[in-house]
């Protein structure tokens, strides 16, 4: 994965609206994600992954560290979404299978006060451009608790394809749980750039 992680990319968006940055985690940015990470627990806790297998948090430093540890091993790519210098959310690509498959799985959360303001299609559609630019994947899957209405709604203006309900597959909040998957592939996109389709969508037209 040399020359692929780390990374740093800017999403212009349309209208005036404030740019949007995707950059790693960094060992300066401690105060602020500790911060935005506690104000958020409630707000997160009832879609956000989490292990069946609880055990001591992982220190800010060796999260920093397994963050680039993966991007460089080409195993995932985890970026903090950033508005006018603050701390807003995070995205990542995880699960990447080469080989065969070209493949990776498509997450992300923003703060409560952002939800709703563009900021997470912006994200994911830099994030779809790289997986099908730089990255050369083939499909990219999300996976969306069936009653995550705007999550759900997100996926839609996307482009990305309902498949069904996968059951049992993510462990959130104490329990497995169900979740609609959601896929993008390829030949989907065209060779399109998904920012450009967003800015579309977000300044009143209708993506082609």
């Amino acid at each position: 994965m040399s020359g692929l992680w780390p990374a740093v990319v800017r999403v212009r968006r349309a209208g005036g609206r404030p740019d949007v940055v995707l950059r790693p985690l960094r060992r300066r940015d401690r105060a602020e994600w500790e911060a935005l990470r506690q104000a958020q627990q409630g707000w997160l806790r009832p879609w956000e992954a989490g292990s069946p297998r609880p055990g001591r948090s992982a220190s800010f430093g060796r999260l920093v560290r397994y963050y680039d540890a993966e991007g460089r091993a080409g195993r995932a790519q985890s970026f903090v979404v950033e508005v006018d210098g603050c701390l807003v959310g995070q995205v990542q690509l995880s699960q990447l299978v080469w080989g065969s498959s070209r493949s990776a799985v498509v997450g992300y959360w923003t703060a409560q006060q952002w939800a709703g303001r563009g900021i997470a299609p912006a994200a994911l559609s830099a994030v779809v451009d790289r997986a099908f630019g730089p990255l050369a994947l083939h499909r990219l899957v999300a996976y969306v608790q069936l009653d995550n209405q705007p999550s759900t709604r997100v996926m839609e203006k996307l482009g990305f394809v309902d498949e069904g309900v996968a059951r049992g597959v993510i462990f959130v909040n104490g329990e497995w749980r169900d979740h609609r998957c959601f896929s993008l592939l390829r030949e989907d996109v065209r060779g399109r750039s998904w920012v450009d389709r967003w800015n579309e969508v977000e300044c009143g037209g209708r993506p082609t």
